[in-house]
């Protein structure tokens, strides 16, 4: 009788043991899901930027070059 008993006991310590594994697996997949989420929107954010950076790059040199032909024209050692 007593194997029977240890027999069961066992048998239910199993069932725990898999529903708890179970549950952290569960965990664990909505925790990776929840961070492929953030880095996909991590990635569109810095795509965005980096559209924004190589748009205006070419313009700040044109800036610089306008900022240089209008210090000349207004030094005062032109005058």
């Amino acid at each position: 009788m007593s194997l029977f008993v240890l027999t069961w006991v066992g048998f239910g310590c199993w069932c725990v043991c898999f529903w708890w594994m179970h549950r952290i697996s569960s965990r664990q997949d909505a925790m990776l899901k929840e961070l492929h989420e953030m880095t996909q929107r991590i990635e569109q954010l810095s795509q965005a930027e980096h559209d924004l950076i190589k748009e205006v790059h070419p313009r700040v040199h044109e800036i610089k070059e306008h900022v240089e032909t209008v210090k000349e024209a207004v030094s005062p050692e032109k005058s």
